[in-house]
């Protein structure tokens, strides 16, 4: 069998909409920290975007784009592998086996699903439906060990090891296939709109106003931060009294998120003092954090060429991973290769 690392990572962001602050903090960020620690492979997952309509030159700038961040963030190409899902023809290969595994009833307790397609999910596509066994392929014709996981996708980890424990075991198979561990993530990993503290902030907002993007320049950030929403109280000096001030919550998280400090830390210099004096510290630490990274981009986004190049070779990696463990899931199966 294959060699199986000890400690292999797999994610992968959405190629859908501009990417933000939420996007930044929690995930890719962190993607950067964990190249390492583990062999890890970042992909974009532009099979998963199509479940909903896309446009195709929206969709293909949009990749660029993440591939961008990713370089612009600190993610390193020579030591981590970054690809976009659908050169990997393997995913896909791998995806009908294990469709081929997965329960009805396991979908079925897929909330995603009934959130996403609403009440309409008649019209709904069935790659909507089926998408979470892809993720499950994702991560299992790597064999990865880890993923980083926020909350909502906690299911679709479920899943991916409720079939790899179905498949070692259906075939006597122990350790065929690892049952991937996830990494929580910490401070960060849930960024909330700046005009609602209880939505989380989305690139389908329609107000441009709710998100701060990776792409946007000093003067929109300072611009976007001193309109964000607030309360007329002065920042509390205890956590607790966070509790019940969403939009307040969510300004002194993206705080501490950004210098790496708890909430308790932020409210020690912060606390009893009017929004009128922290937004403007707040809009000075990201322009000092975010500018570099969005310079960056654009950059890169420039030279197209260069990011073609560098999935191009990312894809020739994760190939030379990802073919041998589909073989050996055939031959697992009985097909004759």
């Amino acid at each position: 069998m294959t060699q199986l690392s000890e400690h292999r990572v797999l994610s992968g962001v959405q190629p859908t909409g501009h990417l933000h602050l939420g996007n930044y903090l929690g995930a890719i960020r962190k993607f950067v920290d964990l190249q390492a620690r583990f062999e890890a492979l970042y992909c974009i997952v532009d099979l998963h975007a199509i479940t909903v309509p896309q446009d195709p030159a929206a969709l293909a700038d949009q990749t660029r784009e993440v591939a961008a961040a990713y370089l612009a963030a600190g993610i390193d190409p020579e030591q981590a592998v970054i690809f976009n899902q659908s050169a990997v023809p393997e995913h896909t290969e791998l995806n009908w086996l294990l469709t081929c595994v997965a329960r009805m009833g396991w979908l079925n307790r897929m909330t995603q699903f009934k959130d996403k397609a609403g009440k309409d999910k008649e019209r709904a596509s069935v790659g909507l439906f089926v998408y979470p066994i892809l993720m499950a392929s994702d991560i299992l014709v790597y064999r990865a060990t880890h993923v980083p996981v926020g909350e909502d996708q906690k299911q679709h980890l479920e899943l991916a090891r409720d079939i790899a424990a179905k498949i070692n075991g259906d075939f006597d198979a122990e350790h065929f296939f690892p049952l991937p561990e996830p990494l929580i993530q910490g401070p960060g990993a849930r960024i909330m709109s700046l005009r609602d503290g209880t939505q989380k902030m989305s690139k389908s907002d329609p107000s441009d106003l709710s998100r701060i993007g990776m792409m946007d320049t000093p003067d929109e950030l300072v611009r976007k931060i001193k309109k964000a929403k607030t309360d007329p109280e002065p920042l509390p000096e205890t956590v607790e009294g966070l509790e019940g001030r969403p939009e307040a919550k969510n300004l002194v998280g993206i705080f501490g998120a950004l210098s790496g400090q708890t909430h308790e830390e932020v409210l020690a210099t912060y606390g009893g003092q009017g929004f009128g004096h922290f937004k403007p510290a707040l809009a000075d630490l990201a322009v000092a954090t975010l500018a570099p990274i969005s310079s960056e981009m654009i950059r890169l986004k420039q030279n197209p060429d260069h990011i073609d190049a560098v999935l191009r070779a990312g894809a020739e990696r994760a190939r030379s991973i990802a073919a041998p463990v589909v073989q050996e899931t055939k031959k697992l199966f009985g097909f004759l290769t």
